[in-house]
């Protein structure tokens, strides 16, 4: 399994950091160059613990689709997703946040494993590793300028 830990410092409220986080418009507006979409289960506004969200997003040249479910949720400081169905073996997602001198700290754990076995852990370790880290601090980025009136 593949790990990926990382931490955003955002000068804004907790609740308003949580919210963006779980914001369907703003992954939509985050994830623009890949073209992706939410095409099923809730496709705007914010997703709600038990919730569905259906992605469809050309990586690497191919049109995919990845469903997940917000699992839990604890409002303001935790919440969880977990691919229910996709090209990833699993995924799973948990997003964290703590006010910390009055700003918010908000961490990611993004952990996965790939199909194909040896193939897709070749893969992994040459490009998917990299292409995901770059993928969650663009969402992040995205997250904190938001959020601190920097759009």
């Amino acid at each position: 399994m593949t790990k990926i830990e990382l931490t955003t410092i955002i000068d804004a409220p907790i609740e308003k950091c949580f919210d963006l986080a779980r914001s369907i418009d703003l992954h939509l507006r985050s994830t623009a160059k890949t073209g992706e979409k939410a095409v099923a289960g809730r496709t705007s506004g914010l997703i709600e613990k038990g919730e569905t969200v259906t992605w469809e997003a050309v990586h690497f040249g191919i049109k995919q689709r990845l469903t997940s479910r917000i699992g839990e949720m604890r409002a303001p400081h935790f919440f969880s997703d977990e691919m229910i169905k996709g090209a990833f073996r699993s995924l799973y997602h948990e997003h964290y946040f703590e006010t910390k001198e009055g700003k918010t700290e908000m961490t990611d754990i993004f952990m996965y494993e790939t199909p194909f076995g040896v193939f897709g852990a070749l893969f992994n370790i040459l490009v998917l590793k990299r292409y995901m880290t770059r993928f969650l601090n663009e969402r992040n980025a995205m997250i904190k300028n938001e959020a601190e009136g920097k759009v």
